[in-house]
């Protein structure tokens, strides 16, 4: 197990450019598998979860082909439909959570699908009934092996239906979707996700000869074609990445420029900063995040307590609390932080309260943070990196702590930051990774 070596108190200073967004690269590589025909995908990020899904397709039997640093092709001409029942597919399946994203173009365009309970983020449950039950109302049925863990799934023929879903799950819409455009018909989806990464794997598929109406909002029509042709597309940076060095540059920044942001995908989380004190200066399609003396956390307008919470798209996503919780220790006020999505993704906090932060954790969806305005900085310390979000929270705190820091099983980081060590150290951090 791997750890960074983090010496505290340095200020960095300089440009970082954001990586190709991890969430839509998990995504479109799914749909690869809709066509025979060859589709190239631009900006893929160097990071763990995307290599793993580029090496699951190769393993189904995609050819691949690296045509230069980030871009790929992919062709799914001769599909090997007997290996998703192996055991080394199934143990695979098992460690990536975006394996479930397999399901609906592999039903859609050969009938049946088998994949492994899925793995990932350890940040509680996260259920899959949203995916099954848009599967079965597009005509499959399914069958789980409590005991293997294993999902079977089978369908003769798909045609379109009316969904309402449960919830606005990402990736439930993501598989959902892509099943339903060869199924026969019209397949309508209410309260679907309309997160940026849904709506960039809408125009891949459209841009393959897919018709789907509504992209960007949660009520999606989408009219079944038989086959589906090659395209290219280029993914989008990664906002949660470009959040994330937003937190950075204001705990321990002398003034960094993040470039080409794509600032019209990013939603409200400059806004969200901004309530936190924090000072964003837009130029162009760069962000500006000037040095940090001091931030003071807004009240609402009624002068109330300020509340940041995460919420279905366009709401502020879950992925950035960990950063924008770790950002509030140093901030002058206080906040509560409201993580409603995952039941354990703040447990992470008594690593910071170990490191000085005030912190109370009301319950495990909701946590206290009062701000040290700088005066107190953290401690240095040792801790485990949970989950990728709260590991990069982790890796800031440390930056900005008195001290030398250790985070262990920084292996949860790579899975969605690539090559972040160097990238920071450019910056002026000082970050050593130990075996």
């Amino acid at each position: 197990m791997a750890s960074f070596v983090i010496e505290g108190g340095r200020k960095l200073s300089g440009e970082i450019v954001p990586q190709g967004a991890k969430n839509e690269a998990l995504q479109v590589l799914c749909a690869v598998l809709l066509t025979s025909e060859k589709v190239i995908i631009r900006n893929l990020p160097d990071i763990t979860d995307v290599n793993n899904q580029i090496q699951l397709l190769r393993d189904i039997g995609v050819k691949v082909e690296k045509q230069a640093p980030g871009t790929y092709s992919f062709q799914a001409d001769q599909v090997n439909i007997d290996y998703l029942q192996t055991d080394e597919f199934l143990a695979r399946c098992s460690k990536l959570r975006g394996s479930v994203m397999l399901i609906g173009p592999l039903l859609a365009r050969f009938g049946k699908a088998m994949v492994a309970k899925p793995g990932g983020d350890q940040i509680g449950r996260r259920r899959l009934d949203t995916h099954f039950l848009g599967m079965q109302k597009l005509g499959a049925e399914f069958i789980y092996d409590a005991v293997k863990g294993v999902f079977q799934i089978r369908a003769e023929k798909l045609r379109g239906a009316y969904m309402l879903l449960d919830e606005a799950s990402v990736t439930g819409t993501a598989n959902i979707i892509m099943a339903a455009v060869l199924a026969e018909g019209r397949t309508t989806i209410y309260n679907a996700a309309c997160e940026p990464y849904i709506q960039q794997l809408c125009k891949l598929l459209n841009a393959m000869g897919a018709r789907i109406g509504g992209v960007g909002s949660n009520l999606l029509t989408i009219d079944g074609v038989t086959t589906l042709s090659g395209a290219e597309h280029t993914i989008l940076p990664d906002m949660i990445e470009v959040g994330s060095f937003i937190g950075m540059a204001a705990m321990v920044g002398a003034g960094i420029r993040i470039k080409n942001v794509a600032f019209e995908h990013l939603g409200i989380i400059p806004d969200t900063y901004r309530r936190l004190g924090i000072e964003i200066i837009r130029e162009g399609d760069d962000l500006f995040i000037p040095e940090q003396e001091h931030y003071e956390i807004e009240s609402f307008i009624d002068g109330s307590f300020m509340t940041i919470s995460d919420a279905p798209w366009p709401g502020l996503t879950p992925d950035l609390l960990s950063v924008l919780l770790v950002v509030a220790t140093q901030a002058k006020g206080s906040v509560l932080i409201h993580q409603k999505m995952f039941e354990s993704r703040l447990f992470f906090v008594d690593k910071l309260i170990d490191m000085g932060a005030q912190i109370i954790l009301c319950d495990p969806h909701r946590a206290v943070v009062v701000g040290h305005d700088k005066q107190m900085k953290l401690r240095a310390g040792k801790m485990t990196s949970p989950d990728i979000r709260a590991g990069i929270a982790l890796l800031i705190a440390a930056m900005s702590a008195e001290g030398v820091s250790r985070i262990h099983n920084i292996e949860q980081i790579d899975r969605g930051y690539e090559d972040i060590e160097a990238r920071l150290n450019a910056l002026g951090a000082n970050i050593k990774r130990m075996d």
